[in-house]
């Protein structure tokens, strides 16, 4: 994995401050801003890329544009941020708005067009200037709970428009909108032994005990160990009016009085996000939901929030030495929370061992690696992984077993299967699982013959599996040879048990019409459009698709007046 020592090393640690624009952006939401979620926020696989703007626990609100510009890429997607608008502006920034419920005016008239012109609910497009021009305060659309969402609220970005990175919006006077005086909380304190060390007579890492000190500040047990330690910390942030967690801003750390590890939630690119599972004590965070935030680097990685010293934050213990380390967590308004752990050192044989390692195979980040058994092989290319570690690995049963989802992978590994028993016209409805309880979820799979190959980001226990049934239809409210003239929508359930839905579309008097899917409930929408429908007799046909090429199609007869 290769790195740039002039990146990653520093002296002082100094950020450099760029200065952005205060006074040029309004807030894109009418009501008073409150956050449900923060810049950098540590998530599954990624850092929180903007604010989650509250919205009264529902939907439709209006989204202003927050300055004049132009909408340069609209993205419908089932996923992710859902329907969502970015809006460039003249002064070098765009702004991002996400889940939306649908957008208005002459953006939706855009929308809606593509829509029918690619026959497809999830679309991309990219606009030039002179498109679809927005002026500051335009309403742009309403506020949802498309996409990836938990619940309504407005995601909003504002990023680099040169160089896409994120950048908090906090820097751009959307500070005096936040009210917060409240610092930061420090739940918990680990010690880790590295290299064989052992800390409190462990080897393993440990949870120190913290007091509360007259000035407000924090005081950890005693540390006795020997070799080289590392700490990490479980930390929030509050601010008066969300009562919610929210991510740290600056965590900053201090060896004898000298800082040697800080990283700051200030702007990074979407390439970096994944390596929140390098920060993050992701062994513990599977099997407990913790998020310990390490404050150290086992091995270097590029994230470019972090700046270190040249042990990366690693701290060594040596004999007739007593050594003090302090913990800095502040927010943007310089509330700061402060821990201080002594460290002496102590050659006592350890009580607790080191979780012994049983496994025959060693993976090496900067190098390939590939593991075969039987019908079976896993390649690892250089840098998959973030640290050196013991693989297990195994094939049986007609699975292959790699590892666990307990060690994090940055990058895409690829797994073979060789399987001759299923005869050809089976074949096609074969793809690789990955298996969890009592289910599987699917992998894009490629076929040659009766060679398959997949790829993934995850680790776990993986194997063939035949899908020959077809997905799911069901209406919601059943229309057949019903007067339906005041209804102003129809839903229908798909699903798909095993590979999953690809495709799905809906026709209506044999043309294409537009089903919104809403992956959440599994539900595709359809509004109906005077102008496509038929006075008196109208046909409905629906046909879904999933990953392995089984189809499932129906059909219904309505009637419906246009006579108002």
């Amino acid at each position: 994995m290769k790195f740039s020592l002039l990146t990653l090393f520093f002296c002082p640690f100094i950020f450099a401050q760029t200065q952005y624009p205060k006074e040029d952006f309004r807030a894109p939401l009418d009501i008073p801003m409150q956050l449900s979620g923060n810049f950098g926020e540590l998530r599954p696989n990624h850092f929180h890329a903007g604010f989650d703007l509250k919205t009264n626990q529902r939907e439709g609100l209006s989204v202003h544009a927050i300055a004049d510009g132009y909408v340069s890429r609209i993205k419908i997607s089932t996923f992710g941020n859902g329907k969502c608008i970015y809006i460039t502006h003249p002064n070098g920034y765009t702004s991002v708005y996400g889940h939306l419920q649908t957008a208005v005016g002459p953006i939706q008239d855009y929308v809606k067009k593509t829509h029918y012109k690619e026959q497809s609910y999830e679309i991309e497009m990219f606009l030039k200037p002179n498109e679809l021009p927005v002026t500051k305060g335009q309403i742009i659309g309403l506020s949802g709970n498309t996409g990836s969402s938990e619940g309504p609220h407005l995601h909003f970005e504002i990023r680099d428009s040169k160089t896409e990175f994120v950048i908090n919006p906090i820097f751009f006077g959307f500070d005096k909108n936040i009210k917060d005086t409240k610092k930061p909380t420090i739940s918990s304190v680990y010690v880790y032994p590295l290299d064989n060390s052992t800390v409190n007579q462990s080897k393993q890492p440990l949870l120190l005990n913290v007091a509360l000190q007259k000035d407000g500040t924090y005081l950890a047990s005693k540390v006795k160990a020997n070799g080289k330690i590392g700490f990490g910390i479980s930390a929030v942030d509050y601010d008066n009016v969300s009562f919610n967690k929210n991510g740290v801003f600056n965590v900053s750390t201090f060896f004898n009085g000298n800082q040697n590890y800080n990283y700051q939630f200030n702007t990074y690119s979407f390439d970096e996000m994944r390596y929140v599972n390098a920060l993050v004590d992701y062994g513990r965070y599977k099997k407990s939901g913790q998020r310990v935030q390490k404050l150290f680097m086992k091995t270097p990685f590029t994230l470019s929030i972090i700046k270190t010293d040249s042990l990366r934050g690693i701290i060594p213990v040596t004999p007739n030495l007593a050594s003090t380390y302090r913990i800095e967590v502040s927010d943007y308004f310089g509330n700061l929370s402060s821990v201080t752990v002594p460290i002496e050192y102590d050659a006592a044989t350890p009580i607790v061992k080191a979780v012994p390692v049983t496994s025959k195979y060693f993976i090496k980040i900067n190098k390939d690696a590939n593991f075969e058994k039987d019908n079976m092989s896993v390649f690892f290319p250089a840098g998959t992984f973030y640290d050196d570690f013991n693989l297990n690995f195994d094939v049986k049963n007609n699975r292959i077993y790699i590892h666990d989802d307990t060690v994090p992978v940055h990058s895409n590994f690829t797994i073979t299967i060789k399987d001759d028993s299923y005869p050809e016209g089976l074949r096609e409805k074969l793809f690789i699982g990955r298996f969890s309880g009592n289910g599987s979820s699917y992998n894009g799979t490629i076929r040659k013959g009766d060679v398959f190959t997949a790829k993934s980001k995850i680790l776990g226990q993986f194997g063939l599996v035949l899908d020959t049934i077809a997905p799911t239809i069901r209406i919601v409210k059943p229309i057949q040879d019903k007067w339906i003239s005041d209804q102003k929508k129809i839903e229908f359930v798909i699903n798909d048990a095993s590979s999953g839905i690809k495709s799905y579309n809906g026709y209506l008097n044999g043309k294409w019409i537009l089903f919104e899917y809403e992956n959440k409930t599994k539900k595709i929408t359809h509004t109906f459009d005077d102008a496509l429908l038929a006075e008196g007799a109208n046909d409905l046909k629906i046909e879904v698709i999933d990953n392995v090429g089984n189809s499932a199609i129906f059909e219904t007869h309505f009637f419906r007046s246009q006579q108002k």
